[in-house]
């Protein structure tokens, strides 16, 4: 998927993530992926990803919600719109998702996360886990304070 990919799981963040994406999309007249990825858990060997047929109604609320993502960000830019947009839902695991995405495109872009200080350092983050080991560049949209 050459262009440029964006994560989103409709937080406040990644609006602002896909209004900046599908902004700089539309300037380099790129194409633009959303990814929304239905986290599964983890197999008990391995690691493996958990997928059943119980994921099946999840996932067709995650595409149908990514997709109302992107019809509300484009009546917020207006005619400033990427070349095209493509909405994968995918199930697995968010940071897999995110860095097989980066094999193909030439940037990535997420949102930030709102914690900061001593819990940052807590918690992992899948912003963090995406800049150290993607095969892209990646922009990381702050939030609003």
């Amino acid at each position: 998927m050459p262009g440029i990919v964006v994560g989103v799981d409709g937080s406040p963040n990644a609006e602002l993530a896909l209004d900046w994406a599908m902004g700089h999309a539309a300037a380099l007249h790129a194409s633009l992926t959303v990814v929304a990825v239905h986290e599964v858990p983890k197999s008990y060997w391995g690691g493996i990803p958990v997928v059943g047929s119980r994921d099946e109604a999840p996932m067709e609320r995650l595409q149908q919600a990514a997709e109302e993502m992107v019809q509300r960000a484009a009546s917020r830019m207006g005619d400033a719109t990427p070349s095209s947009v493509t909405v994968r839902a995918l199930s697995g695991f968010v940071v897999k998702a995110l860095l097989d995405a980066s094999k193909d495109a030439d940037l990535v872009v997420l949102g930030s996360r709102d914690t900061s200080g001593f819990a940052r350092m807590l918690v992992g983050s899948v912003s963090t886990e995406v800049v150290q080991h993607s095969l892209c560049p990646v922009v990381i949209v702050p939030h609003h304070k």
